[in-house]
């Protein structure tokens, strides 16, 4: 996050994700974004990690070492062996519901070819979360 606040970044739409090992295209950057303040959202609780998804991205980080986790292929994943103790940074991009349970959804940095195109959908539940996702997250605000 200090990279950010003083070099600029791209817009998505400008510089795609998508989903697959590559090289940075940094010759064609313009520089769209700068970070001007980096928030901590409070520890432990799905309301403030749902606040600040909805001004954006939303770096989180989980425990990912486990197989439980590595096998993923769909669905709303609710598994407390995931355990948490934080050892992969992932961006919580959006939230929703589905037959009464709440969760994140979490693009994470695999490739197309894991979860659900990419991305995870992690149950939101107080305290430390499915896989710690509650313990360490930050948003920057940008100009």
């Amino acid at each position: 996050m200090d990279y950010l606040e003083s070099n600029q970044q791209e817009l998505e739409t400008a510089y795609p994700y998508t989903a697959r090992d590559g090289k940075c295209q940094t010759s064609a950057a313009e520089g769209k974004v700068l970070v001007s303040q980096i928030h901590n959202v409070q520890a432990g609780s799905v309301a403030q990690l749902k606040a600040a998804i909805a001004q954006g991205p939303v770096s989180v980080t989980i425990e990912a070492d486990k197989t439980v986790f590595q096998m993923y292929s769909g669905g709303i994943f609710d598994s407390a062996s995931c355990g948490t103790n934080l050892d992969h940074a992932v961006a919580a991009v959006g939230y929703g519901s589905e037959n009464g349970q709440d969760f994140y959804i979490v693009r994470n940095s695999w490739g197309a070819s894991w979860g659900e195109k990419g991305y995870i959908r992690i149950a939101a539940v107080e305290g430390k979360g499915i896989c710690g996702i509650q313990q360490v997250s930050l948003w920057p605000s940008t100009n």
